[in-house]
């Protein structure tokens, strides 16, 4: 019998304790596998979508898994939190944080590059937390949800994350899932998530056919509501790889944004305040625009008739076009997510096989549109659910990683996973140096050679990025840095510096360093002194404090491009 007010699973699955969690920006969802069948659990209502909010109410807290809600306005009242997935891990002056606080609570930020705090209106006083704090209370239901179910204790879980995930952005995702009570097995990028079920797919295919599964090549293009993500894969015979990964913070709610702009002009203006009128007031144009965007995915044009209150009312007919021109530069980023991708994979549009959509945009007809146009095909792969691909296969990994075996043959995972940015160094004039490239397949390890600038510089301060290529370093995310000391002291240009680093298969990162002079055969011996920085020391002020402190002092030059 299941537990009262949980339905029963239709054919539950042994479990292996690993189970495979899609924490969405909106919603989020949960699925087991046996290897070769794959269920999502189901939560109070029969659904197998949960939102992803919490509820907090007098001392008492409640989340999308125990309270369904009776509409849209219902979580837009001021005393609920969400998008928690998109603020984890940022500090208060991205871009996106100060975008976030258009939404109906409160973000808190200082602007000053420590972390947001978010608050709710609770009995007309603001009660503040982390968004890992208010996550970690929606993963608390959700593991009581998940292990009710199966009948036994998680032992870990298989997490997906967006593509443009920074390791402080892991890092934070994964301290939630320990406050709820379970570790993080593995991180892995959504769209690759997706590329194991699609490789299930056509292993079961190939099987059926008794073929024997020639090359096929797959683009995946994921939007969700905070994230949008592009990956190439290659899978023949049971064997997925990842040619090419691309990610980017657009999302949903963007477009959600952008069309509530476009309702009502004066917006920002309007919504300065953040009083319960206010509050009252952007739910109902945010459930307005939603509902807008909604109808135009199947309809050439809506009406939007909303009053907001204290006189002030919104009315205006909006048609698909329009809805296309307010939103035209992030389907331009859209775009050019694609272009990349399949240039970074060497592959041509032409030679696409499959063109998968996925995630919570994939109804918009312009996501569909402009993907098939640059891949020139007229249909989008059907047996992938665009809500469901990336839970799935998370839930396969899970399997994979319990030594779960598919009965109509192993899946070889060994080239699916890839480092989702590029990691590197500051260098060469202030300059974001690229040692390990985007979509690396894991493991790996890779180095450069450095040297001083200066004439007798005995030390050097190693600083690690990641991100994207071409952009400064202060513009990329800041992993760390540690101080050599002891480089033998000679004229600039002649000691060689080396910097490798490792990634493991759970993309692990390790970075060692070498002093070597010529003529020797032998490297000195460096003494180090490492920092890792977190989010909660100001990630901002860490990078402008070493640029203050040491300045160009310590600064290295490429040697030469790689090291035998």
């Amino acid at each position: 019998m299941a537990e009262p007010g949980l339905p029963s699973q239709e054919n539950p699955l042994p479990f292996s304790g690993l189970v495979g969690f899609d924490i969405g920006t909106s919603e989020c969802s949960v699925a087991v596998s046996n290897g070769s069948q794959v269920t999502l659990l189901k939560n109070r209502i029969n659904q197998k979508f949960t939102k992803s909010f919490v509820t907090f109410k007098d001392q008492a807290t409640s989340s999308g898994v125990t309270r369904p809600l009776s509409d849209d306005l219902e979580m837009l009242s001021g005393d609920t939190v969400f998008n928690m997935k998109r603020l984890i891990g940022r500090v208060d002056t991205d871009p996106v944080v100060r975008a976030s606080k258009y939404l109906p609570f409160l973000v808190q930020t200082l602007d000053i590059g420590v972390r947001p705090y978010i608050a709710a209106f609770v009995n007309f006083v603001w009660r503040a937390t982390t968004p890992e704090e208010a996550l970690a209370k929606l993963l608390v239901d959700l593991k009581l949800m998940t292990e009710t179910h199966l009948k036994g204790p998680i032992k870990g879980v298989v997490l997906t994350v967006p593509v443009s995930f920074s390791r402080f952005q892991q890092a934070r995702l994964e301290r939630a899932c320990g406050m709820a009570g379970f570790p993080t097995i593995r991180t892995m990028p959504e769209p690759t998530a997706v590329a194991l079920l699609y490789a299930q797919q056509q292993q079961k295919a190939s099987q059926k056919s008794m073929g024997s599964g020639s090359e096929k090549i797959a683009l995946i293009f994921n939007m969700g509501a905070g994230f949008c993500d592009v990956a190439v894969t290659a899978t023949g015979g049971g064997k997925p790889e990842i040619k090419a990964l691309a990610g980017s913070t657009i999302g949903g709610e963007d477009l959600l944004q952008n069309m509530m702009r476009h309702l009502l002009p004066d917006f920002e203006n309007t919504f300065k305040s953040r009083g319960f009128k206010e509050i009252q007031s952007m739910a109902l144009l945010r459930v307005a625009a939603q509902n807008a965007i909604h109808q135009l995915s199947y309809l050439t044009g809506t009406e939007v008739d909303v009053d907001l209150g204290d006189g002030l009312k919104v009315y205006k007919v909006v048609d698909r076009a329009k809805f296309e021109e307010v939103n035209k530069e992030v389907f331009e980023k859209c775009e050019s997510l694609v272009f990349q991708c399949l240039h970074e994979a060497k592959v041509e549009a032409e030679n696409v096989n499959d063109v998968i959509i996925v995630g919570g945009c994939s109804y918009i007809p312009k996501v569909k549109n402009l993907v098939t146009n640059i891949c020139k095909v007229t249909e989008v792969y059907s047996d992938i659910k665009p809500l469901e691909g990336a839970v799935c296969g998370a839930a396969i990994q899970g399997a994979i990683t319990s030594g779960i075996i598919d009965p109509l043959g192993k899946l070889d995972s060994s080239k699916i996973h890839a480092t989702p940015l590029a990691i590197g160094i500051r260098a060469d004039g202030n300059k974001f140096v690229t040692i390990m490239p985007r979509s690396t397949t894991l493991p790996a390890r890779k180095g450069l050679l450095f040297t001083t600038i200066h004439d007798n510089q005995t030390e050097a301060l190693i600083v690690v990025y990641e991100g994207e290529e071409g952009k400064q370093p202060e513009e990329n995310h800041l992993l760390g840095y540690f101080k050599i000391m002891g480089i033998p002291p000679a004229l600039k240009g002649v000691p060689g510096i080396s910097v490798h680093m490792d990634l493991d298969t759970s993309n692990k990162l390790g970075v060692l360093t070498a002093v070597a002079m010529p003529g020797t055969h032998q490297a000195a011996v460096p003494v180090m002194q490492v920092r890792m920085p977190m989010v909660d020391d100001a990630h901002g002020w860490c990078a402008e404090g070493l640029n203050k402190t040491f300045g160009d002092t310590m600064d290295l030059v490429t040697f030469k491009r790689g090291i035998n």
